[in-house]
């Protein structure tokens, strides 16, 4: 898993069925990447649903966040729109997890992303990064930490 002071390596995914998202365009915010499992998942629905909840406080941040999981596009725009989601969420499908593989959080045996966070500065450099086991909601806490700190130097 890419750690703090790693280059956040670059992709384009789709965000919706005719939108592709590059994550080097966002050069000069803070970027939020919370990779998990599947989309409909109960602890994969209270994360994302805890993110939207904390999208002013990431905002003040200067910070931006992407979901990203092996889930397509159109399971993603199905999930975002039952659960009122105000952020991408991004389908690593094809090739299937090859974004995961970069970060160092792909889940071979499953076949899925494993639930992890990466906190990217507005130079493209990781500053934090954290495993979470999967049947466990990481939270916003230690985004916000990172974020504050980023904050601060």
């Amino acid at each position: 898993m890419l750690q703090k002071n790693d280059v956040a390596p670059d992709f384009t995914l789709y965000a919706t069925p005719d939108q592709k998202i590059t994550l080097s365009e966002f050069k000069g915010k803070n970027v939020i990447l919370a990779f998990y499992p599947a989309d409909w998942s109960p602890v994969c629905s209270d994360q994302m649903a805890l993110y939207n909840e904390t999208l002013k406080f990431f905002k003040k941040y200067d910070a931006e966040i992407f979901g990203i999981s092996v889930d397509s596009k159109w399971c993603h725009l199905a999930f975002a729109q039952s659960r009122n989601l105000h952020f991408p969420l991004l389908a690593d499908f094809e090739a299937k997890g090859e974004i995961a593989k970069h970060y160092g959080v792909y889940d071979d045996e499953e076949g899925e992303c494993k639930r992890a966070l990466f906190v990217i500065n507005k130079d493209g450099i990781i500053e934090w990064s954290y495993l979470s086991p999967t049947a466990i909601n990481p939270g916003a806490d230690g985004i916000l930490d990172a974020l504050e700190n980023l904050n601060t130097k």
